[in-house]
């Protein structure tokens, strides 16, 4: 009875505290609905020059549209081919030299940490302008991403196959492909379809540092303000989400079982998505680094090892830590804000609370959301707010509302409404049901996409600044471009240390609640 009594005490300090953060972070952004309520006008303005579109740009859009979504396959397929190679290294109940594992995991959450824009940015250095930077890029990304959600996966699963398999005299890959890839696959390659869907994302944005793709083309409408051919790509870019969606929504069916299975059916699959694989690798052309490359490499790491301390603990707003302070504020609130309307989005996005034909509709919508690159959103945001960190924070909440809509669906869509409709049959009221009903039954799995957007956002966040959005991205880019490898060291470390603690934060509070 008292262990119980700790524990409500626990969570109510735990909430307490995380509303007293919340609060906070949305006072360092500056949020103020006045400014939305009498200026929100001016990104409706801005939306409406970009619709209608310019239909006759159609043609120049396509061709870079195949590029991005060929560095997406490519770079995806790579990414998780080598991540589930790493995953067997990263997984705890498989490998028992303790240092291994530790470095590997290391080596993947440092990978992990950096948004893919600056990994994009590298590339370029490295291996020059172009879509082999692009799709090299997501590769690397793909593979840290993958690499601990397989890991994750593995040491979910029993090993007593394996462990039997070993025994008789099997060599550890060869029992490892035998018995956990064949258990862990259908997971793995869900994932990997999800990987996919934000990749093509992410590749469309890779323009703006010269990495491929139609990102060069919208940076460059942009920068024209040829807003009508700007809506052009992003109604292209719309609709090669929704063929890609609805492919790989086939394929997890597939996955899942809900679609029949057979042996005809596999190989047809699997010959379809190598030939995809192999078309997508014609983005990649002349893949080589040059001597200068290779100093770059060298200057990026002496940099990384040896960051500009004083540089880092600067103090005053064009500081490190302030720069980072901001930059987890922008997340924060961002993700709150998102997550609101994404519950909302929900109710009428899921074929169980309204009409299929409806839920159609609004899954439409929260796509279209999701379509939109971040710096877009960015450039809206700041015709209402003006430059800072206040546009940032509507950046990340219309980010957020795409993906944590999308989570929040598939769990309500997968959810036991027996208790549900027991309550609805015994006369309890709508309100009612979600409070004692849904909530207790779905809290866990929203708490833990919103944490895992959360996440996201502060990698994301590291990167508007590029549009003047507030947060740590300008300098970051700005000392990129001028080979100041040491203060990107300083940041680099320092947006470690700060995806790492909100890690065990999330850990922490799956532990408390």
């Amino acid at each position: 009875m008292k262990s119980m009594n700790r524990m409500k005490v626990i969570r109510r300090i735990t909430t307490l505290v995380m509303l007293f953060i919340i609060i906070f972070c949305f006072a360092v952004t500056g949020f103020d609905m006045n400014v939305i309520i009498n200026r929100g006008s001016q990104a409706v303005l801005f939306i409406k020059r970009m619709f209608p579109p310019d239909t006759g740009y159609c043609g120049k859009v396509i061709e870079p549209l195949i590029k991005t979504v060929q560095m997406s396959i490519a770079g995806t397929f790579i990414g998780a081919v080598f991540g589930l190679f790493t995953a067997f290294l990263y997984a705890g109940n498989l490998i028992k030299k303790s240092y291994v594992r530790i470095v590997v995991r290391v080596i993947v959450q440092c990978v992990r940490t950096i948004p893919v824009l600056i990994l994009a940015l590298v590339a370029t250095f490295i291996w020059g302008l172009g879509a082999a930077a692009g799709t090299i890029a997501i590769a690397v990304s793909t593979w840290a991403v993958m690499a601990r959600i397989g890991g994750e996966d593995i040491e979910g699963l029993t090993l007593k196959p394996y462990e039997a398999v070993t025994a008789i005299g099997a060599g550890k890959f060869k029992a490892f492909s035998r018995t956990v890839i064949i258990e862990l696959l259908p997971g793995y390659l869900s994932n990997s379809l999800y990987v996919l869907e934000a990749n093509i994302r992410h590749a469309a944005i890779l323009g703006y540092v010269g990495a491929g793709g139609i990102g060069l083309l919208l940076n460059e409408k942009i920068s024209w303000r040829e807003y009508s051919r700007v809506g052009m790509i992003l109604v292209m870019l719309f609709v090669a989400v929704l063929v890609v969606e609805g492919i790989s929504t086939f394929l997890k069916a597939y996955l899942d079982g809900r679609i029949k299975r057979n042996t005809t059916a596999n190989v047809i699959i699997s010959v379809c998505i190598m030939v995809f694989f192999v078309y997508s690798l014609s983005a990649v052309k002349d893949v080589s680094t040059s001597k200068l490359g290779i100093k770059v490499v060298g200057a990026i790491m002496h940099g990384i090892t040896h960051p500009d301390w004083e540089y880092m603990f600067m103090t005053g707003k064009s500081g490190v830590m302030y720069l980072m302070l901001e930059t987890i504020a922008i997340a924060v609130a961002g993700t709150c804000a998102g997550a609101v309307f994404a519950v909302i989005l929900t109710l009428i996005n899921s074929r169980k609370f309204i009409p299929a034909p409806m839920a159609f509709i609004g899954r439409l919508v929260v796509m279209a959301i999701r379509t939109v690159p971040v710096y877009v959103y960015g450039l809206i945001f700041i015709r209402v707010t003006g430059p800072g960190s206040f546009a940032g924070v509507l950046t990340m909440m219309m980010c957020s509302i795409g993906l944590l809509t999308k989570r929040f669906t598939v769990a309500v869509d997968n959810w036991n409404m027996a208790a549900w409709n027991a309550c609805k049959c015994a006369g309890t009221g709508f309100i009612a049901r979600l409070r004692h009903v849904a909530v207790p039954e779905l809290k866990f799995q929203f708490k833990d996409a919103v944490m895992y957007r959360l996440d996201v956002n502060v990698r994301s966040a590291s990167i508007l600044g590029l549009v003047g959005a507030g947060g740590i991205g300008a300098p970051l880019i700005v000392y990129m471009n001028n080979y100041r490898w040491d203060a990107v060291g300083s940041i680099l470390i320092v947006l470690f240390v700060v995806v790492l603690l909100i890690e065990l934060l999330s850990k922490c509070l799956k532990r408390i609640h």
